[in-house]
């Protein structure tokens, strides 16, 4: 596992972009962390990385949004999922195995369902430290 630190919201947009590099087509990568964690901010990062030019926002109430850049990006968002069933209706497996890539915000609701060979990116507030997250990669 990789492991950083950021002290500041521009350095956690920063760190998607250098993450995004190692990025390829049908990557699967989830983010795990508590909420106002800053994982949004972290795949803008990726999204500017991955050549999107449009506004990236959390689909928290859309479930999924798709950019285009370098390649598809799916951009998903499981926090107010509360059914499986929810999933299932809309082809959440599709847009795994598609070719492009998936960020999966909440994933720690969906892990079960997600391949083994995704890419893990936790994240945690540092304590004692008010912008200050501490992001491990793991793939």
């Amino acid at each position: 596992m990789i492991e950083k630190i950021t002290k500041k919201p521009s350095e956690t947009f920063n760190l998607g972009v250098e993450f995004s590099r190692q990025l390829k087509v049908r990557d699967i990568v989830g983010f795990y962390g508590e909420l106002g964690v800053g994982k949004t901010c972290f795949i803008k990062g990726v999204c500017k990385g991955l050549g999107v030019k449009g506004d990236v926002i959390s689909p928290s109430f859309t479930i999924i949004n798709e950019y285009k850049g370098d390649f598809r990006i799916y951009h998903l968002d499981f926090y107010r999922i509360e059914k499986v069933d929810d999933l299932r209706e809309l082809g959440f497996e599709e847009y795994l195995y598609d070719d492009g890539i998936c960020l999966i915000e909440w994933a720690d609701r969906v892990d079960f369902l997600l391949p083994p060979e995704k890419i893990k990116v936790e994240m945690e507030f540092v304590k004692g430290e008010k912008n200050w997250r501490r992001v491990g990669i793991e793939k």
